[in-house]
């Protein structure tokens, strides 16, 4: 009898728009979102849902869970569920102008070709320098935040604004601020940064009840600063578009003086909110190339563990639910073969070959 060849491939996605039996599908940046993709459904086959951040009425931070069908819209391992990556987001592409932004994940029914998901993807090490050193509940991931992350975060509140009489809403909420007329100045736009954050809050706290996820973040955790795999490795945790937000507000705002990159994120988050309900749409790379602040703009901001530690649900960290030992059921087809060991996940696993 012929024996059966299993192709390289990863744990779930039936159709995807990467061709895992291919190496350069296991490359430096592909790997990175797929990889978490099979880790939703993986975790999904064992009944194991997502840890959701999300944010309370008032803009307080919440953890609860994210079923993973509500997640990606689909039951990740449906015949139907198809994982189509670095792609276009067309429910969002109404609300700005100028280049099509891809987003990491957009999953579709192949039965009906409908978009049902977009999707950010961010793996995290944990712990990170910040952390390392500390107890290990008090272990923290850095997150790098990406400039059209924020303009899909935009595009997730005009879409809940999209009709006349909410779009008027969010209008007044936001004239709540003095008349700004030369945004790419900063001695015009800091001594109204409190007011501009105000409105961007009472946003968040209009539409709690309508929040959706946007980003994916998996852990995966070492044994402290060594590159080596705890036994209990990995888990999910998924942001909402306004957990996002709340990123930006871990210092006081009342006596600013200088703008950081956490701040400007707020006022590119306005500015794009304030063009959508003044224009109907906003033109996102006009106004974080003329918003810059004298900050380079190759990211919105980055969170190191130190700070992002405080989001994140203690046991978890302490005790991810996905252990070493499965990365083999999510990996299959001697698809870890085909690594390039060139991020540190990646050189984990190509180092580890007992998990295999």
């Amino acid at each position: 009898m012929k024996e059966t060849v299993i192709q390289p491939g990863l744990f779930g996605q039936k159709h995807s728009s990467r061709d895992y039996s291919k190496a350069e599908c296991w490359g430096k940046n592909q790997f990175n979102s797929s990889f978490p993709a099979s880790l939703v459904a993986y975790m999904y086959f064992k009944g194991i849902a997502p840890i959701y951040i999300k944010t309370t009425k008032d803009n307080k931070i919440t953890h609860t869970t994210i079923a993973s069908q509500d997640l990606f819209g689909i039951n990740p391992l449906s015949d139907n569920a198809y994982y189509n990556y670095e792609a276009g987001f067309p429910p969002y592409e109404k609300f700005y102008q100028g280049e099509r932004e891809h987003i990491d994940l957009v999953m579709m029914d192949t039965e009906t070709s409908k978009v049902l998901s977009g999707l950010e993807i961010k793996l995290t090490a944990l712990p990170d320098n910040t952390t390392k050193s500390q107890p290990e509940s008090e272990w923290g991931t850095e997150i790098v935040m990406r400039p059209p992350t924020i303009c899909f975060l935009a595009c997730s509140i005009c879409e809940n604004y999209s009709n006349t009489r909410s779009k008027e809403r969010l209008r007044t909420m936001l004239r709540k601020v003095p008349q700004i007329n030369h945004w790419e100045e900063i001695d015009e736009v800091l001594p109204h940064y409190t007011k501009i954050l105000e409105a961007v809050l009472a946003v968040s706290s209009d539409m709690y009840n309508k929040q959706k996820p946007l980003i994916i973040q998996p852990i995966w955790k070492t044994e402290g600063n060594k590159m080596r795999l705890k036994d209990d490795c990995l888990d999910v945790f998924v942001w909402s578009n306004l957990a996002i937000i709340q990123m930006c507000c871990t210092e006081e705002a009342s006596d600013l003086r200088h703008l950081n990159r956490f701040n400007r994120t707020v006022i590119w988050l306005y500015k794009m909110l304030l063009d959508y309900v003044t224009y109907d749409t906003f033109d996102y790379k006009r106004i974080i190339r003329l918003q810059s602040y004298n900050l380079a703009n190759d990211k919105a901001f980055a969170m190191p563990g130190a700070k992002s530690r405080v989001f994140l649900k203690r046991d978890i960290v302490v005790k991810p639910r996905i252990s070493k030992h499965e990365i083999k059921n999510i990996i299959l087809g001697g698809g870890q073969e085909l690594l390039s060991p060139e991020r540190r996940f990646d050189a984990v696993l190509v180092n580890s070959p007992d998990i295999f």
